[in-house]
């Protein structure tokens, strides 16, 4: 894969990079008992709760894809923008990435349901020692289609995510690993969509990284 590298300290450059190893981070949000709730809720509908929190679910690294659309099973299917880490020799990059999911195959087993989708990621990507002083200050934001219209679905700031720097250890992230480091509440719930605009938002240093994807649904053949 090849990345765009945009640096505050050196000219452009670019990265080529295949990750091997892809770890999703889950129920990763800082706010021990709004993760607690989740879990409650989710388990009302036959989500089974976690073995520990945060974890890290090992998914295939031919998921990881920079196309602009993903095909998908069903229409139970729904992205979760995400921070996205990679490492390169012994260095960290920021990016952006989507962990989207299977919901209905959620309620059987959340890895498999992460197994099942596509991880349409961004092909820029930041130092990430240039971020490391200031990540709470970090934005993201989502919308997705509906009717026709573009409307929010997650917004947010990466304080409600527990420190990168404790996932990426928790991850044991190594040369040739990317790490989808958990995702934000979704506005209004969360629900299938087909249309995704999803921004990355430094506002101490002035940029952003975008990633937009559509999804074709394949039909179930029984």
């Amino acid at each position: 894969m090849l990345f765009k590298v945009v640096s505050k300290d050196e000219p452009d450059g670019s990265l080529q990079l295949v990750p091997r190893d892809v770890v999703v981070a889950g129920w990763t949000g800082r706010d021990a008992s709004a993760v607690q709730h989740h879990i409650d809720e989710l388990a009302q509908i036959g989500v089974a709760p976690p073995s520990s929190v945060p974890l890290y679910y090992r998914v295939g690294a031919e998921l990881v894809t920079q196309s602009n659309s993903i095909d998908v099973l069903g229409n139970n299917t729904s992205g979760e923008i995400e921070p996205l880490i990679l490492a390169s020799d012994e260095k960290f990059w920021l990016g952006l990435g989507s962990d989207h999911t299977d919901r209905q195959l959620e309620t059987v087993s959340v890895a498999a349901s992460k197994q099942i989708c596509p991880k349409p990621i961004a092909d820029t990507l930041w130092p990430f020692d240039e971020v490391q002083d200031h990540l709470d200050a970090l934005l993201l934001s989502c919308r997705i289609k509906e009717g026709g219209d573009w409307v929010p679905y997650q917004q947010g700031s990466f304080a409600s995510i527990r420190p990168i720097p404790s996932l990426i250890k928790g991850a044991n992230l190594a040369t040739g690993g990317a790490l989808l480091c958990g995702t934000l509440a979704a506005i209004g719930g969360v629900r299938p969509a087909v249309d995704y605009e999803m921004v990355l938002s430094d506002p101490v240093l002035d940029r952003h990284i975008t990633l937009t994807y559509n999804v074709r649904v394949l039909p179930m053949i029984a």
